[in-house]
């Protein structure tokens, strides 16, 4: 490790430590400052925003260390079907029973797909996991207890959009390398006795990478949650076409995490049809504003805005015939 590195990891710890101690036992007295209430809330929902992500960023960045160290290629291989048709319903298997949200699925599939994951397999896994997770089930069955049609549809449209997703990317890219060169730190520590250092390498380097893409996204987010005038969304409710394209629209500028954004999505329920809720249940889970700076950072510009679009465009074709079919 060179005399630099250590330095700039010295400064890093010393920033930490001073913000730990401003925040415990520094108090600032602002009743005198003229602040606007609109700079304030953009604070409070930055803070809430990236307070609410980072436990579940460290969950996915740990989860990405521990794939990094104890799984190797060979494990990948086989636990993945040959078929790639049936390589997808594994994936939903696996998103099904992984806990990890959107704001921590981005460093495990990524490590994923370096240790040999098909793409198409490790992008279902991205959209899948943060909505099909027992947690998000269980927060949506306590939001929506009194319609509990609506808990069970956005489970069943979410495994329907995660196989379109996956086919629609195996028919596009095959097994194409769409991750960017990013650099990444290599330890030196390579033996077993080694490798609990290795994850807390590997972690924390995940972590900072991450953390910076977050720390913008919830920036970006908190001033448009802060100066979108919600009026204008509860004009457009009366179409059925026109307010779930809005509720998605809605979903990826809140950027919320998915354990949380029933809560939200139930406090339009006596505004907004069923149809549009899901249409922002299903898809601001697998894509939202900070995502999407995460998806720039690491994946082939062109890829990233083909799968945003997929998303896009399954998520609503697939709400639109949902809408169709129940109404």
């Amino acid at each position: 490790m060179t005399l630099s590195k250590v330095s700039k990891e010295l400064v890093g710890v010393l920033l930490l430590l001073l913000f730990g101690y401003c925040f415990f036992f520094v108090d600032i007295d602002t009743s005198n400052l003229a602040i606007p209430t609109s700079l304030l809330n953009v604070n409070t929902i930055f803070l809430s925003i990236v307070f609410e992500a980072i436990p579940f960023i460290l969950l996915g960045v740990f989860a990405s260390a521990l794939i990094q160290v104890f799984i190797s290629e060979r494990a990948i291989q086989r636990m993945i079907p040959k078929n790639p048709y049936l390589a997808l319903v594994s994936a939903v298997v696996v998103s099904a029973i992984l806990p990890v949200c959107e704001c921590a699925i981005i460093p495990v599939v990524r490590r994923l797909l370096k240790k040999g994951m098909p793409l198409h397999v490790g992008m279902v896994i991205l959209v899948g996991a943060p909505i099909l997770n027992p947690i998000v089930f269980a927060s949506t069955f306590y939001a929506f207890q009194s319609d509990l049609s609506i808990v069970y549809s956005r489970m069943g449209l979410a495994v329907i959009v995660c196989l379109l997703i996956g086919l629609a990317i195996y028919w596009t890219f095959r097994n194409q390398n769409q991750l960017k060169d990013v650099h990444v730190h290599v330890h030196s520590d390579h033996g077993k006795g080694n490798r609990l250092k290795q994850t807390l390498y590997h972690a924390s380097d995940e972590f900072f990478d991450m953390g910076k893409y977050l720390l913008f996204g919830a920036l970006v987010a908190s001033l448009f949650q802060t100066f979108l005038d919600r009026q204008v969304l509860v004009s457009l409710a009366s179409n059925e076409y026109v307010s779930s394209a809005v509720m998605m629209g809605f979903a990826y500028v809140l950027s919320l995490c998915s354990e949380a954004d029933a809560f939200v999505a139930s406090s339009f329920a006596h505004t907004f049809t069923p149809t549009a809720l899901l249409a922002f249940l299903v898809y601001g889970p697998m894509i939202d504003l900070k995502n999407t700076i995460m998806l720039f950072a690491f994946f082939k510009k062109k890829f990233a805005i083909r799968f945003i679009l997929m998303i896009t465009v399954i998520v609503y074709g697939v709400v639109m015939v949902y809408g169709w079919l129940m109404g």
